[in-house]
């Protein structure tokens, strides 16, 4: 699936290209956090030991970073567009729209859905972009 990048993304990308050594594939821009797509197998050289990359892009860039990692298949993406929450299952139902109904630990439903619903809501946009979902509900 071809993602579409704003002027604006492009440039957040090659910043923290320049920072990290990695190159993100997808940005997202959400006022003073951008959300970063890292590829697989990635996501560990653009934290750094003890997160001491990512800070350092988020000095550079001026804004809050939140990592996603890429991945195989949707129900794996979905995962990891909802991280850190422990989710248990993603089921993909294609009746009428694509969904992905998560089974996320009750313990987690909070952090899943985040601060006045910014991380599902994050999720969502990711996972239309990447994996043709429309819509993601936590059971």
């Amino acid at each position: 699936m071809r993602v579409e990048l704003s002027d604006e993304a492009r440039r957040f990308i090659a910043r923290f290209d320049e920072v990290t050594g990695v190159t993100p594939t997808d940005c997202l821009v959400e006022g003073d956090r951008l959300v970063f797509v890292i590829p697989a197998g990635e996501m560990a050289a653009a934290i750094g030991q003890g997160g001491e990359t990512v800070q350092r892009a988020e000095e550079r860039l001026d804004r809050s970073i939140e990592l996603v990692e890429d991945a195989d298949t949707p129900e794996a993406f979905v995962a990891s567009a909802l991280a850190p929450a422990a989710v248990r299952a993603v089921t993909i139902s294609e009746q009428n729209d694509r969904v992905a109904y998560v089974e996320v630990a009750e313990a987690d439903r909070g952090v899943a859905i985040g601060e006045e619903g910014e991380t599902i809501e994050t999720a969502r946009r990711l996972a239309k972009r990447h994996v043709d979902v429309d819509d993601i509900q936590l059971t």
